[in-house]
């Protein structure tokens, strides 16, 4: 791919594999060029290839020339790349009215079970806004209604300054792979059209909303070893599971379900690293006796559970390899299918192992 961008505003070349960009008199460009597209002009950066040739494969094939720098680790080496936009930026009409949908129904759930909601709440000092705020005995729990794609660092962002004002956010998108998974509390939902979003038809939590599953690995016990595949192991194990994935079945909470039991702290979130790999964690919405349980039995501090999850960035290596302004968009595979990694997954979350059962 190319290595450099067009800078608009400078009307300078960016060469991403240089340390100073290829602009040695310019010491704070690297910091420039990274920050969020939600926070600087979209037109800043523009494809090298439309700029020197007037060719930019990736406009032709639907998406902008304009450019955002992303960091991109491959065998613990991080550089720096450039990648198109998306040819928009704002929501589709569906997705608007997808989004209108939910925020009507979340604060419909509230207020019939006599809770305060707030559509497009703002803050005193207006330095935030909130799709649907709902309060209740167990904290102000901030909705956000998120149909359209957004980048990683805009919800940590949004998350954080949320918890700022005393507000525990909640995420629900219908998108598998959504950037915001992980990254915040969340859920998700099936993709539905606005008109089902809007009714009193049951809709179902699909992800995020997981069950404390714990078990002494005996002949007694009908699952199969998890560390091991055999039969048993005469250990104790722990981990979190979806409802219908639950031994036996737990019931499924709809959405509807969620906005009461998350104003009244019957359900809360939950922040826990990969006891593997502290830098992964998992997020999700349990059941508050199950909260407590798990902290009984790890005797383990949890993280702060309405934290954002910290961008995971290696240190930058800068190859000095030859410019190249060639717009390179597309001859790898010639497809231009969503090639996001499916972020919600149906696995067993923060599985622990103890040699014996827990006092």
């Amino acid at each position: 791919m190319a290595n450099a961008v067009w800078h608009t505003r400078y009307r300078i070349k960016i060469e991403l594999s240089h340390a100073d960009l290829g602009n040695p008199d310019r010491p704070g460009l690297i910091d420039e060029i990274l920050v969020p597209i939600a926070e600087r002009e979209r037109d800043l950066l523009e494809c090298i290839g439309r700029h020197e040739e007037n060719h930019c494969p990736a406009e032709e094939a639907g998406r902008s020339p304009w450019m955002t720098i992303r960091q991109r680790t491959v065998n613990g080496v991080t550089t720096l790349v450039p990648a198109h936009l998306p040819l928009r930026i704002e929501p589709t009409a569906e997705e608007s009215d997808k989004h209108k949908a939910m925020k009507e129904r979340i604060a419909r759930a509230a207020h019939e079970h006599g809770f305060a909601a707030e559509v497009e709440a703002r803050a005193v000092d207006g330095r935030i806004r909130t799709d649907v705020l709902v309060t209740g005995p167990g904290g102000r729990v901030g909705w956000e209604a998120q149909y359209s794609p957004i980048a990683a660092a805009t919800v940590r962002r949004r998350s954080t300054r949320a918890v700022a004002h005393g507000i525990t956010p909640l995420w629900v998108t219908s998108d598998s792979r959504s950037a915001l998974i992980e990254r915040t509390p969340w859920v998700q939902v099936d993709d539905r059209p606005w008109e089902v979003i809007a009714s009193r038809q049951s809709m179902l939590i699909r992800a995020g909303a997981r069950y404390l599953q714990h078990w002494k690995c005996d002949g007694h016990n009908p699952r199969s070893c998890p560390d091991t595949g055999a039969s048993f192991c005469g250990r104790f194990h722990a981990h979190w599971d979806l409802p219908a994935l639950c031994i036996p079945q737990k019931p499924t909470p709809g959405v509807d379900d969620l906005v009461i039991t998350s104003a009244t702290g019957d359900w809360v979130p939950m922040r826990i690293p990969n006891p593997e790999d502290p830098q992964i964690t998992s997020r999700m919405w349990v059941p508050a006796p199950d909260r407590a349980l798990w902290r009984e039995i790890t005797a383990e501090p949890e993280p702060d559970i309405t934290e954002p999850e910290p961008p995971k960035e290696g240190e930058l290596t800068f190859t000095h390899q030859p410019l190249d302004t060639r717009c390179r968009y597309g001859e790898d595979t010639h497809t231009f299918n969503d090639t996001r990694t499916r972020r919600a997954t149906a696995a067993p979350a923060a599985r622990h192992t103890w040699d014996a059962v827990p006092q």
